[in-house]
């Protein structure tokens, strides 16, 4: 069965337009709850949320489903994706929701399911749910006096903050430290200067007014500019950008200049290294992590096991061969001494850390390799195929040609978008960026025939 509903990420979409309207959340929640809840009699859900306008519409949706079929829901209120993870764990739920989308604008979507583990559900166990949502529902309907209670968790923020405070080492405080945070007008406006200043810094707080519409709007991981400039203006030592959910996160040190994902995985595993708590002998990431990544962890004498893009299937590489760390260039890292997915505040305490114990300055400590020249760039498509169109096929195949051994094409639909990606890294930055124009040319003449 192809999948048709489930991307990468979970549901995702336009807001109040399908899938991501109230009639499809009814319906998901009636089927997943139907999957999930069928061997426990307990049935209980969590459903958390970011701070986008139309989380009042799904959350309601969800929770009506959910309750049709027999499962009590605790509400937590806007929470960071990871926030979720953990609470669907703690209270021994069946299942818990995340209504998000994550990096994107306001006026998107999406849903995003936990099993009763805190990791997201696999492909496997969407296709079911799929395959109900085919059938008739109306089976799964439980009598009027089995019907789910429905209750708020008023201390869920305080419960994540002492979460995230306990992947700290107890014995570091960030005494005299100054750091900016960006939370991007989502989900972690309430959690992320809290932590920071209970473990003893001095915090900026950017993007903690949302308002429903201003996620992720010119601030948080998507447009790292921010951090960069107040960390300058406010002579930090460290910058955090998180975006909507709070599951990636994007650094700048104390010049202002970005640290990606990529600089964070390899600075993290070489520390656990150094201190014998890196699992698996090196580090899970995707298909777009940077050449420059994989080269420096050879160096340490450590692996880069690369997974299609998405961190679900960074997360599955990882508890399959035993690693704990993981994750995107984006921003996603997954530390699962720690949580089940990406957790941008974990990640950060991680590197603040070091920052202490070590003495180091994050311009310093933050740069461990030199990137590849790595050029990204999306093209717009509506409907069609412009991946299969012959001429685009061949301009693939004399670019790569260009770029030879010592560079890297990849091109591919984005699972969440109408977006295809092209990606080219490699050691001589203008023929990247002639590939990368040459290849756009192509598909965007493609896409609109």
């Amino acid at each position: 069965m192809v999948r048709r509903l489930f991307g990468t990420d979970g549901i995702r979409g336009a807001a109040n337009r399908e899938p991501i309207t109230a009639r499809t959340a009814l319906s998901v929640a009636m089927a997943a709850g139907a999957e999930l809840g069928r061997s426990h009699p307990h049935k209980l859900v969590v459903i958390g949320k970011d701070t986008r306008l139309s989380g009042y519409m799904l959350e309601p949706a969800l929770t009506a489903g959910f309750a049709s079929v027999g499962m009590d829901v605790v509400l937590l209120g806007p929470v960071p994706t990871p926030a979720v993870g953990m609470l669907t764990r703690s209270l021994r739920a069946d299942l818990g929701v995340v209504i998000s989308a994550s990096h994107n604008p306001y006026d998107d979507n999406g849903i995003k399911l936990f099993g009763p583990d805190g990791f997201k559900l696999s492909d496997e166990v969407e296709k079911a749910i799929e395959a109900r949502l085919e059938g008739d529902l109306d089976g799964a309907l439980v009598p009027s006096d089995a019907t789910g209670r429905v209750r708020r968790m008023e201390d869920s923020v305080g419960r994540y903050i002492e979460f995230v405070k306990s992947a700290f080492p107890r014995h570091l405080r960030l005494d005299g430290l100054k750091v900016v945070v960006d939370c991007a007008n989502g989900a972690a406006w309430r959690v992320g200067a809290p932590v920071l200043h209970e473990l003893g810094a001095e915090v900026i707080a950017l993007g903690v007014e949302p308002n429903g519409y201003n996620i992720n709007l010119r601030c948080g991981a998507t447009a790292p500019e921010g951090i960069c400039g107040a960390v300058v203006k406010h002579e930090a030592d460290l910058g955090i950008a998180l975006d909507g959910d709070a599951d990636r996160v994007i650094l700048a040190d104390e010049k202002g200049r970005v640290v990606d994902g990529d600089q964070v995985m390899a600075v993290i595993a070489r520390f656990w290294q150094q201190t014998g708590r890196l699992r698996g002998g090196g580090v899970v990431a995707t298909v777009m992590s940077n050449l420059g990544l994989e080269r420096y962890l050879e160096g340490l004498g450590l692996e880069l096991v690369r997974t299609p893009v998405g961190d679900r299937y960074v997360v599955d590489a990882m508890r399959a061969g035993g690693y704990n760390v993981g994750g995107e260039q984006s921003g996603h890292v997954v530390l699962t001494d720690y949580a089940t997915t990406g957790d941008g505040l974990i990640a950060a305490l991680q590197v603040l850390a070091m920052l202490v114990e070590t003495g180091q300055r994050p311009s310093a400590l933050l740069r461990s390799f030199e990137p590849y020249p790595q050029l990204l760039r999306n093209v717009r498509f509506n409907g069609g195929q412009p991946l299969k169109s012959e001429r685009v096929i061949a301009a693939i195949k004399y670019n790569q040609g260009l770029l030879g051994d010592s560079g890297r094409l990849l091109i591919r639909k984005s699972g969440t978008e109408p977006l295809i990606r092209i990606m080219a890294e490699g050691q001589d930055p203008v023929l990247v960026a002639r590939v990368v124009e040459d290849l756009a040319a192509h598909i965007a003449s493609a896409a609109a025939e």
